[in-house]
């Protein structure tokens, strides 16, 4: 290469620098690669598995600064490979499972919520007409989930006695599939399961489990935080500073599913039939049995500790977990 070259380039590169300084620009800078982590989810449906694909499909993580992985997981793998620390995020995390682990020994925290407590159960047979109609009686449930333990807490409040309910286990994809070929008594399961069931099967009936009047009776309110976000509490000393913008990916998400119902359904479910998604665009315009509500664990210490109450009440929990378990700075 010859010397004039050499020259003619630096003498560019000069003039470009002095050309940035003038006119008070900053020197480019390399962008900032986004943080990589890895969740694990309920597969669908469930909740769990409800955000992540809006939070990918809309770019939420990226527009924050993250790279997620959502790995999905049935629940009793998710709670063994959360607990473990296998995956130091969970996005599935039942208050429940929070607290029990914590008695565990286990140190976790619950971040933040994002779906509030509802649950059901589905009947199509003329004998069960109550909760208490299912002594006696097969109930297929997913018994590994908070989902159901909070089931147990509002059927004993109805006067039913649910050690004489036999319980047909499976995971809560195969709840839909229960109920479709009433292969049980009754199926107890929960939202966007039980939206997707009355869409294929619309004279299946659902009993009344009251849900607002027995939650005012015991708690003295009406919300119950149920779903969250938590993480373990090494992972929360290294990387703070990543909690606010994982919150704000979902909190983008929570607020794009509202505003574009028809869209979001397809993304969440995009296998589904017309049938199915115009059910979950029913289901997210009311929220009624959605729950949808995205908010900071700050904010709900006094009904977080209500559900751990009910937790005991049902022996689920045999003391009130800690204080510890509940991420104590605000988040916006």
């Amino acid at each position: 290469m010859k010397k004039g070259s050499v020259l003619t380039r630096a003498t560019g590169f000069a003039i470009a620098a002095l050309a940035c300084l003038a006119l008070g620009a900053p020197a480019p800078a390399a962008a900032q690669a986004p943080a990589k982590l890895k969740i694990v989810v309920f597969g669908f449906p469930s909740l769990g598995a409800f955000m992540p694909p809006v939070i990918k499909a809309k770019k939420f993580d990226t527009a924050n600064g993250l790279d997620i992985t959502f790995d999905e997981r049935p629940p009793t793998a998710y709670t063994t490979q959360f607990n473990s620390g296998e995956y130091q995020l969970g996005g599935s995390a039942a208050l429940l499972t929070v607290g029990l682990a914590d008695l565990r020994g286990v140190k976790v925290k619950y971040l933040f919520n994002l779906f509030d407590f509802w649950g059901g159960v589905v009947t199509s047979r003329p004998a069960v007409k109550t909760v208490k109609d299912l002594e006696g009686k097969e109930l297929a449930a997913a018994r590994a989930t908070t989902n159901f333990q909070m089931f147990d807490f509002f059927a004993k409040k109805l006067g039913a006695d649910t050690a004489k309910i036999k319980v047909v286990n499976t995971a809560p994809p195969g709840l839909v599939g229960y109920a479709m070929a009433d292969r049980a008594d009754a199926v107890q399961l929960w939202e966007p399961a039980y939206t997707l069931l009355k869409a294929k099967k619309p004279d299946i009936r659902l009993l009344d489990l009251q849900l607002e009047k027995t939650w005012k009776t015991f708690a003295g309110g009406t919300q119950i935080p149920y779903l969250g976000v938590a993480a373990h509490t090494g992972w929360i000393k290294e990387h703070e500073a990543l909690i606010p913008k994982l919150y704000a990916a979902y909190k983008a998400a929570g607020e794009f599913i509202v505003q574009h119902p028809e869209e979001a359904a397809k993304l969440i479910e995009p296998k589904g039939t017309a049938a199915d998604q115009a059910a979950l665009v029913s289901l997210i315009k009311s929220n009624e049995r959605l729950g949808m509500n995205v908010m900071g664990a700050h904010d709900l210490k006094k009904q977080i500790d209500a559900v751990y109450k009910a937790g005991m009440d049902v022996g689920y929990l045999k003391s009130m977990p800690s204080n510890d378990t509940i991420y104590d700075k605000p988040l916006k």
